[in-house]
C-alpha cells in the first residue's frame, strides 16, 4: 500500500500547516473527551447529577469534533494519529486526577482543560488563516462551541 493514497488540493506547505493544526486539535479533543469521561465516572458531591450530565454533553461534543478534525485531515491528505501513545505524548490539556473527585474540583478541572484546548485552537486559527481557510473555519466552529461550554462550566464556580 502506498503511503499517500489521498492527494490534496493544497500546496505542500498549506497541507503541512493545516495538517499540523488538525493533528494538534485532534489529540487535544481526544484527551478532552477522555478527561470528561474519567470525571463523569468519578464525580461525587451535592451537584453530582448536574455535573454528571454536563460531562456527558462535553464528551459528545469532543467526540464529534474529534471525528470532524480527523476527517478534515484525511480530506487534505494527512493521516490522522489518534493512538493513545500519541495523545499521551502530545496533547496540550491539563489532565485529570484519579479516584473520586468532589464536584467543585471536577468543575475547576474541566474549566482549566477547556481553557487549554481553546487556547490551542485560537493559536491554530491564526496559523491556518492563509494556509487553509476551510480548516480555519472548522477550528473557529470548534472554538465557538468550546468557549460557550467554558463559560457554562466557569459559571458553576461562582
Amino acid at each position: 500500500m502506498t503511503t499517500t493514497p489521498i492527494t490534496s488540493t493544497l500546496t505542500d506547505e498549506q497541507q503541512s500547516v493545516a495538517g499540523k493544526a488538525l493533528q494538534d486539535t485532534l489529540v487535544d479533543l481526544i484527551d478532552l473527551s477522555l478527561i470528561a469521561k474519567q470525571a463523569h465516572w468519578n464525580v461525587v458531591g451535592k451537584q453530582f447529577r448536574s455535573v454528571h450530565l454536563d460531562l456527558d454533553e462535553l464528551v459528545t461534543v469532543s467526540r464529534e469534533f474529534t471525528d470532524a478534525a480527523a476527517e478534515r485531515a484525511t480530506a487534505i491528505g494527512v493521516s490522522p494519529d489518534g493512538r493513545a501513545e500519541t495523545v499521551a505524548k502530545t496533547a496540550h490539556t491539563k489532565g485529570f486526577g484519579e479516584g473520586w473527585t468532589k464536584d467543585s474540583d471536577v468543575v475547576e478541572s474541566i474549566v482549566d482543560n477547556l481553557k487549554a484546548v481553546v487556547a490551542g485552537l485560537r493559536e491554530r486559527i491564526g496559523v491556518t488563516e492563509e494556509a487553509d481557510p476551510v480548516t480555519q473555519d472548522l477550528l473557529i466552529s470548534f472554538a465557538s462551541k468550546l468557549e460557550q461550554l467554558h463559560w457554562m462550566w466557569q459559571a458553576q464556580i461562582v
